[in-house]
């Protein structure tokens, strides 16, 4: 395994941010490989050029010798994405989520070791929650906390709605990282939210 500074160099490279890298810093210094995640909605049939910094990202990580989690979000997609949208944004079936799933897992490893890569749905996990589980979950953030995010904020405040069901997109994928026990999450500028 390189060296802590050598891994950062690389991590740092094309990264925007990176959140608490002092925490960084102290998992890659227990010398041990990270678990490594990133998340995809199949929400199109083709991952895009924008999936591409990702997918880029999690390479490096499975070059510097860690455990790389790619997560295909069937169930946050059947969800409904909110970010960045202005109305509410019909969820997708169960068969369109899966048929871009398929699609998605050709496509990655093309840049992605397939011997280096767990691939996981997080209806795994979401689809075992109870009723019960989800409202304990909801139970530990609030409204104001959700009206804090950029988009939900515009919408509120130029009268558009907001369903219900788009607060639990992230919550959801907020417990993806719980749920894999990742060390490392990778995303968009849009997902420092959750």
């Amino acid at each position: 395994m390189p060296s802590v500074e050598e891994s950062l160099e690389l991590i740092r490279r094309g990264a925007d941010e990176i959140l608490l890298e002092k925490e960084l810093v102290k998992k890659l210094e227990r010398g041990k490989p990270l678990r490594v995640k990133a998340g995809f909605d199949p929400t199109a049939p083709d991952l895009h050029l924008g999936h591409t910094v990702l997918i880029n990202k999690l390479r490096q990580f499975q070059d510097l010798g860690h455990e790389v989690m790619f997560l295909i979000g069937d169930f946050t997609g059947m969800i409904g994405d909110p970010t960045g949208k202005s109305t509410t944004r019909p969820p997708l079936t169960r068969d369109q989520v899966l048929e871009n799933a398929r699609s998605y897992e050709e496509q990655i490893y093309k840049i992605l070791d397939p011997e280096k890569i767990m691939v996981l749905f997080n209806s795994s996990w979401m689809g075992e929650m109870s009723a019960a589980d989800l409202i304990q979950l909801a139970a530990k953030h609030t409204v104001a906390r959700m009206l804090e995010r950029d988009d939900f904020n515009k919408r509120y405040k130029s009268g558009q709605p907001i369903a219900i069901h788009e607060f639990l997109y992230p919550l959801v994928q907020g417990y993806d990282s719980v749920a894999m026990k990742a060390d490392v999450e990778l995303g968009g500028t849009d997902q420092k939210f959750n």
